[in-house]
């Protein structure tokens, strides 16, 4: 079972900002785990301890793992270790300090106390903490974060900071039960977007991402629906649009599987037919209904996903499938934003080398080839195409509607 657990994190000995990132990165790596979210540094005095020590630098992180709190505790203590922390004196200097406020809405007591016994007490952990869950709740005091840190200081901020760009919108994220899908929705929730989630099958093994999407914004739901078919499609649009009172946003990211899934193993027939009902078929359908109602409510923002190399071309069946499919989606859209202009803006995200599950497992000959094609020289990650689509969704694009964009690494 996946898990979602808070950290606060400090260091007032060497470069404390470059050995929090890495230490942030080795526990990534120990708990097989991802970090969801990083908050600002913060500068802060020491609490207790000797007199003469350094300032602290300060922030918390939002981590997903598999492991319960005491395995959790072990690897950051290990972290700790690696990293050269002594404990010798209370409250003494530490190269790195790594502490377990939150883990799902446990409570746990003995050698580990969880939620952490002085976390509402610390502004130098709820100020970091209010920047990436203003709404999880604390299990024990049952209030709020942003509560907590206004009963601390009596005050929290009213309106939203540039960080936050896109808060109280309701966007849906369709295929975001992993890779590309799972990173936009998780960097649309940070930017405070009230994000419906979307997969092809039963809610499992994401609870801990919609627990962080409903911590950053107040809210998340998730919607199951096959877009293979007519039934699912309209069940998709009943549930995301008419359920939840309408939408701001929608990203239409989902795509049959062909390379790694069950459909790699179908004939080249097969697998068009998959990726023109899911790919092409959900997209036409999907972007034209909610299109529709979205500029009869006089706002919105659409997003498509096609391919950079669409557009170049690229050798083999998989090639003259995904040109063919994606090739269609990307000319749809600019159509599309014509039609539903000017009360919606469509764009088309062209991801180029993305490192997602294929990625991750792809021969060495594939590794190489997308770095020495790419003038970047690496693959792209899942975040790469989140960022994008998150500027996309905010005002800060009000002026881009047609276009294609390409995330690539320079390739053209």
């Amino acid at each position: 079972m996946t898990h979602l657990a808070y950290l606060g994190f400090g260091s007032n000995l060497g470069d404390s900002q470059a050995l929090i990132l890495r230490a942030l990165q080795c526990l990534e790596q120990k708990v097989f785990g991802k970090i969801l979210a990083v908050s600002s540094l913060y500068k802060t005095l020491p609490v207790g301890g000797p007199a003469d020590q350094s300032d602290y630098i300060n922030g918390c992180a939002a981590i997903v793992c598999n492991l319960e709190p005491l395995q959790l505790l072990e690897k950051m203590r290990a972290v700790e270790e690696e990293f050269g922390r002594v404990r010798e004196v209370l409250n003494g200097p530490r190269t790195i300090d790594l502490d377990l406020l939150l883990f799902d809405d446990q409570l746990v007591s003995g050698e580990l106390q969880v939620p952490h016994p002085r976390m509402h007490t610390r502004s130098f952990v709820l100020r970091p903490l209010f920047e990436i869950a203003p709404f999880a709740i604390h299990p024990i005091l049952n209030r709020t974060i942003a509560e907590l840190l206004f009963d601390l200081e009596g005050i929290i901020p009213l309106q939203s900071s540039s960080a936050r760009e896109l808060e109280g919108r309701k966007i849906l994220v369709t295929g975001s039960t992993s890779g590309i899908g799972m990173a936009c929705a998780v960097e649309l929730a940070l930017a405070g977007a009230k994000v419906v989630f979307h997969g092809r099958k039963p809610l499992d093994k994401i609870n801990a991402y919609l627990d962080f999407a409903a911590n950053c914004s107040g809210f998340s739901r998730y919607i199951q629906a096959d877009l293979k078919s007519e039934d699912g499609c309209s069940s998709l649009i009943k549930q995301a649009w008419d359920d939840i009172n309408g939408l701001d946003g929608v990203l239409l990211n989902a795509g049959a599987d062909i390379l790694t899934g069950e459909i790699s193993q179908m004939n080249v027939d097969q697998k068009f037919k998959e990726l023109i009902q899911v790919d092409l078929h959900s997209t036409f359908s999907l972007a034209r209904e909610f299109g529709k109602r979205m500029k009869l409510a006089g706002k919105g923002v659409l997003l498509t996903t096609g391919w950079d190399q669409a557009v170049t071309g690229f050798k083999g069946d998989s090639g003259e499938m995904f040109a063919a499919i994606k090739g269609g989606v990307m000319n749809f859209s600019r159509s599309l934003s014509l039609s539903l202009a000017p009360e919606v803006r469509v764009n088309c995200i062209a991801p180029g080398w993305i490192k997602t599950s294929w990625g991750e497992t792809a021969s060495e000959y594939w590794q190489q080839k997308a770095k020495e094609e790419c003038p970047l020289q690496r693959w792209g990650e899942p975040q790469d195409i989140a960022s994008a689509a998150r500027w996309l969704f905010s005002d800060k694009s009000s002026f881009v509607s047609g276009q294609i964009l390409a995330i690539n690494g320079g390739i053209v």
